[in-house]
């Protein structure tokens, strides 16, 4: 076996709990778990919610967008919206108007939805970010934004 030189780490770190990557991945893990038990009191996945959150915002959106949109796979956004349909809380027509997109709408009762759930969410982030100084929080903010550009997101 040959000995192979040891790759260095890119910035000093004791062990891996040091690393970027590491904590990124820790509160994401803890910010979806809180989400997941807040969203199951409304009826509601993190994948659902996310979807509901961009349709208020931009109504009409297509499948392929809402992929996009909610970090899933244009098959995983079909089971997601099949579940938003069966549930009442969007339309999408049968068939496209115009090209191949269906357009997907909010119902009433999705933006109700949306709406009691978007508080339960709000209150998450609220305590995740709650210890850090706004200063800080836009600085974070553009790093984050930053280290996503970095890798071509």
């Amino acid at each position: 076996m040959e000995d192979r030189m040891p790759v260095p780490p890119p910035h000093p770190a004791q062990d891996v709990t040091e690393h970027v990557g590491y904590r990124l991945k820790r509160t994401s893990a803890a910010l979806r778990s809180a989400m997941d038990r807040a969203l199951r009191d409304h009826g509601l996945t993190v994948p659902q919610y996310s979807c509901l959150e961009l349709l208020d915002e931009q109504p009409g959106l297509s499948n392929a967008d809402l992929a996009r949109g909610t970090f899933v796979t244009r098959q995983s956004a079909n089971v997601v919206l099949r579940g938003l349909r069966e549930a009442g809380l969007i339309t999408r027509p049968a068939s496209a108007e115009h090209g191949r997109a269906l357009p997907v709408h909010l119902t009433p009762a999705g933006r109700e939805r949306l709406h009691a759930a978007r508080g339960a969410v709000y209150a998450i982030e609220q305590r995740m970010i709650g210890e850090v100084a706004p200063d800080r929080l836009t600085a974070l903010l553009a790093d984050l934004d930053t280290m996503a550009e970095a890798l071509g997101d």
